[in-house]
């Protein structure tokens, strides 16, 4: 085995693109092919290589290239995680809309704006890529609709707000359990996050309504809420996704699940912006740019991305720890 990968991190979260050595992952959609790719032992086989120790660590994050749906979009993507394979990933897109306006994989302006259009699991997204002078400066994806499933769902000693954003999310507020968001709390805020998608993640709020291959809850977002400035709401959260893996970042999809919870509650309206914060202090500024028939509302995501490094990874086959391991 011999994979070549370029690395990325958005406001802090790993995103590894894997490049060369990945096997065919037939389907007709993306979100067929991530079926596939969800049993198929070869095809796993790579993603446990890249995000497994030593060549990776428990939250590391990253995705496989895949043909799009059809001529409207310039790519599609599987994410992967420890756990196995996510339907959206915002921060991803960032990196990923980054990569390919920096590596030319989509022509770009030298200077202004160029949409990079990316087919995920989910459903069709849209990263517009803001550069000056050839450098890339910002990126402003427009996630698919999201809504407002169910709120006030008991859960523990608290209620979560329950909301789809490409993936399903738990919103919780950290403080109704004792905690904030901070590097203090971390570990509570895991067991607890992890704790609280176990118990939502077979009941009735986690059914998506016409796709049972988007059923689940995906994480659970643990927020502070920090109040209201002019511009809009200001938040802190850490949102713990798959089986305990935490976010650096404030969490692309997870910023539209919250973008819909807060214009519902008419905290966020229409030219007001979200800052959401990460508990390592990096910020996604969030806002609705539309609505649709489900009566959610289209967000737009903004932050950054940067390349951290390429590899060749390798594996030699008399290696006794094979694919690699995880410990969490």
């Amino acid at each position: 085995m011999k994979i070549d990968v370029v690395d990325y991190h958005t406001a802090g979260e790993p995103f590894r693109i894997a490049l060369t050595g990945v096997p065919e992952i037939p389907g007709s959609t993306v979100l067929d092919r991530r079926t596939f790719a969800q049993r198929s032992v070869e095809v796993d086989a790579v993603r446990k290589f890249l995000v497994n120790e030593p060549r990776g660590h428990a939250d590391m994050y990253g995705g496989f290239l895949v043909p799009p749906d059809d001529d409207g979009a310039h790519f599609g993507v599987l994410f992967w995680h420890k756990d196995g394979y996510s339907t959206a990933c915002g921060h991803g897109t960032i990196a990923l809309a980054t990569w390919a306006v920096t590596t030319g994989r989509v022509p770009a302006a030298r200077d202004g704006a160029t949409d990079v259009v990316i087919d995920v699991p989910s459903g069709r997204v849209t990263a517009r890529v803001t550069s000056a002078d050839g450098v890339v400066k910002n990126v402003a994806f427009r996630n698919i609709p999201s809504y407002v499933v169910a709120r006030e769902v008991p859960v523990l000693t608290t209620h979560a707000d329950i909301t789809y954003s490409g993936a399903i999310y738990a919103s919780v507020s950290a403080a109704s359990l004792g905690l904030a968001v901070t590097p203090t709390h971390y570990p509570a805020l895991i067991a607890v996050g992890r704790e609280i998608k176990w118990l939502l993640n077979d009941t009735e709020w986690a059914e998506h309504p016409t796709d049972p291959r988007l059923n689940g809850i995906y994480g659970t977002i643990l927020y502070d809420d920090l109040g209201q400035t002019p511009d809009g709401p200001h938040q802190r959260n850490l949102t713990v996704f798959a089986d305990g893996e935490a976010d650096r970042s404030p969490c692309g999809s997870g910023t539209s699940a919250r973008v819909a919870v807060l214009h519902a509650d008419g905290r966020l309206t229409p030219g007001q912006t979200l800052r959401h914060d990460s508990i390592i202090n990096t910020t996604f500024q969030a806002r609705v740019v539309g609505s649709d028939d489900r009566r959610g509302v289209v967000t737009e995501v903004n932050g950054t991305a940067y390349e951290t490094g390429t590899a060749t990874f390798t594996l030699d086959p008399n290696d006794p720890l094979g694919t690699g391991f995880t410990l969490r």
